[in-house]
């Protein structure tokens, strides 16, 4: 019950988020908003508020803005309505959506980074064979404090420190032992190993496992802002890159794309884990949203800014045909995509489950 709670309740956040920001786009620029939707399907609790009405649905997997005159069917050309205003506008409130899901992921990145977020120390729990580490004498319990003579504080500094060392033969080491700090020689091994976007890179390796033993860590409020900068930027990187190579065949979609129900398993994990992975899942997702909702496919709020891109170079509006066979490729390029995650996500998440069934 909880996991249901915890996946509506940030699904919900995401969605608010997203529709308020072409709400407000909306009613800054003067037009009128006649409805604002939570999910699809039956309404379970409808409110009206000046010229708005506010439903809250039984399908939770969405939500919408409705604008007056925002198709030509319904337009009236009246001042208030959405094809009334310039493209320039009306592409500021396609964009506010995306834009507030965005800003949305960077200020819980902020807020991790100030309250504080678990991470291991560079403890050593466990030694592989075959490796430099056990050769040199590293003993399980110890705690390296220095790579090279550079500090190192944290397990992932541990690791990205020595696995930059990959050309190299050995690697000095600052060990601290029984409060006595010692300075050991450890062979390194040149491994390849698959990034997330399935990049093979050469990395190096002494043959260590971290030790379960975690601390919290906070940052001031500037160094906080600089940090949540450079995740989401890091984050905005990493998804087009991701993007680029599934269009280009070199990465798998099955493997990459997750739907409604990857992400409610997603979220069961990171509820039980505490308020900081969730905070975590949110930015993620935030910021996930935002850019595939910036990607220029029909329907998407992305493709709204290339049809409002090539009316503005033409001069006029596309007409009510052209309107339609594009809202028709739109919805079924989306309704394909969600059909395919969720099949994915019955694979990936229950496939044993579903192996035994139909057995």
């Amino acid at each position: 019950m909880i996991s249901v709670i915890s996946f509506l309740f940030i699904l919900g956040i995401l969605i608010v988020i997203h529709e308020f920001g072409h709400f407000i786009a909306a009613k800054r620029l003067g037009v009128k908003v006649e409805k604002f939707s939570l999910g699809f399907g039956l309404p379970l609790w409808l409110k009206k508020k000046n010229d708005t009405e506010y439903s809250v649905n039984l399908i939770p997997l969405g939500g919408y803005v409705k604008l007056a005159g925002d198709n030509l069917q319904e337009y009236t050309n009246h001042p208030d309505e959405y094809l009334s205003k310039t493209p320039a506008q009306r592409a500021r409130i396609i964009f506010f959506g995306p834009l507030l899901n965005y800003i949305l992921g960077f200020l819980c990145f902020w807020l991790i980074f100030f309250v504080g977020y678990p991470t291991l120390t560079t403890k050593i729990g466990g030694l592989i064979d075959g490796f430099g580490a056990k050769d040199a004498g590293i003993q399980v319990g110890d705690q390296i404090i220095a790579v090279e003579g550079e500090r190192v504080n944290f397990w992932e500094d541990l690791q990205r420190a020595i696995q930059a060392k990959k050309g190299a033969r050995k690697v000095l080491l600052s060990v601290l032992r029984e409060n006595k700090e010692y300075n050991i020689e450890v062979k390194i091994k040149e491994k390849q190993i698959d990034d997330v976007l399935g990049k093979k890179h050469s990395v190096g390796m002494i043959g260590i496992t971290p030790r379960d033993e975690i601390i919290k860590v906070r940052h001031n409020f500037l160094k906080s802002c600089v940090l949540a900068t450079e995740k989401t930027w890091d984050l905005t990187v990493l998804t087009y890159q991701a993007i680029w190579r599934m269009i280009t065949g070199k990465l798998s979609m099955r493997e990459s794309i997750t739907g409604p129900l990857g992400i409610f398993y997603i979220t069961s994990k990171a509820a039980s884990m505490g308020m900081i992975a969730v905070l975590h899942l949110v930015a993620v997702l935030s910021v996930s949203l935002a850019i595939f909702n910036l990607l220029p496919l029909p329907v998407l709020d992305g493709g709204h800014l290339v049809l409002l891109a090539i009316e503005r170079i033409r001069g006029k509006q596309l007409s009510l045909k052209t309107e339609r066979i594009i809202t028709q490729v739109g919805l079924t390029l989306i309704i394909s995509l969600a059909i395919f995650a969720t099949y994915n996500d019955l694979l990936r998440f229950f496939g044993d489950k579903l192996k035994w069934f139909i057995k």
